[in-house]
């Protein structure tokens, strides 16, 4: 007979998260879900984040919190970089109608990616409320997005939470082939140069699997984002020196 699930934590805005260890297990209805209710305030993202704990909830749904165990995470010194990629970066970084950006248009990047569900998704998780609170973590400088600009145009990018040296990878999308790649690998290029060891992707994907991400126990992640958040952050901008740290620096499959 199977037991029943535990009962979810219930949070009013301002409640302290449970400890992440108290999520539901891999038995459970839904593995790595923490708690529900609460608020998205900067304030809440902030403690959660810094906790390894991040919002994800459908339409119709309340806010819920998750932790999964194990986590996973893409340390920039293993990412694969294909040789079509490469290929692709090489070409992109010698032209000088494409560069990359930062945030010079992370209301455009958010919205996109909103409008581009996963794939075998019907719709997004990125509903109005998400994006009003990323916009706020935004202007409260900790999320970021990384942008792929050709001709001027918006091709395509990803966003990111950011405490101190500690990466959260939220969404990518693409409006031209490879778009979102290139700002990924960029995105590794800038974490590289600065020292920053690995970048959360929250839940195993085989695409994430081919770049070269890996699980990670959820009790490590969380110890090693405390450290890393608080280091000091980084200058969010791109210098396309950068981009050496990823051409002549990594290897990758063919």
């Amino acid at each position: 007979m199977q037991s029943p699930a535990p009962s979810l934590p219930w949070l009013a805005p301002g409640d302290p998260f449970p400890a992440p260890a108290q999520a539901w297990g891999a038995s459970d209805p839904a593995p790595g879900l923490l708690a529900g209710g609460g608020a998205l305030d900067v304030d809440s993202l902030l403690r959660a984040y810094t906790w390894g704990i991040f919002p994800w909830f459908s339409e119709g749904q309340p806010i819920l919190w998750w932790s999964p165990d194990p986590r996973m995470v893409l340390r920039v010194d293993a990412f694969r970089l294909h040789r079509s990629l490469r290929k692709t970066l090489n070409r992109f970084s010698r032209a000088p109608e494409c560069e990359i950006r930062c945030d010079s248009a992370f209301t455009q990047v958010i919205r996109a990616c909103a409008d581009s569900p996963r794939p075998g998704q019907s719709g997004t998780w990125i509903m109005p409320d998400m994006v009003r609170a990323y916009e706020a973590l935004h202007r409260a400088g900790f999320a970021h997005s990384v942008e792929t600009w050709v001709d001027g145009q918006l091709a395509g990018g990803l966003y990111c939470v950011a405490l101190g040296q500690a990466v959260f990878g939220e969404s990518m999308f693409t409006r031209v082939p490879d778009a979102s790649k290139i700002a990924l690998a960029a995105l590794v290029a800038f974490c590289k140069h600065h020292g920053i060891a690995m970048i959360d992707c929250q839940q195993n994907t085989r695409h994430l699997t081919s770049l070269g991400a890996r699980e990670m126990a959820r009790s490590r992640f969380v110890s090693q984002v405390t450290a890393s958040a608080a280091k000091p952050a980084p200058p969010w901008q791109f210098n396309p020196v950068y981009w050496e740290e990823l051409l002549l620096k990594t290897t990758g499959p063919r």
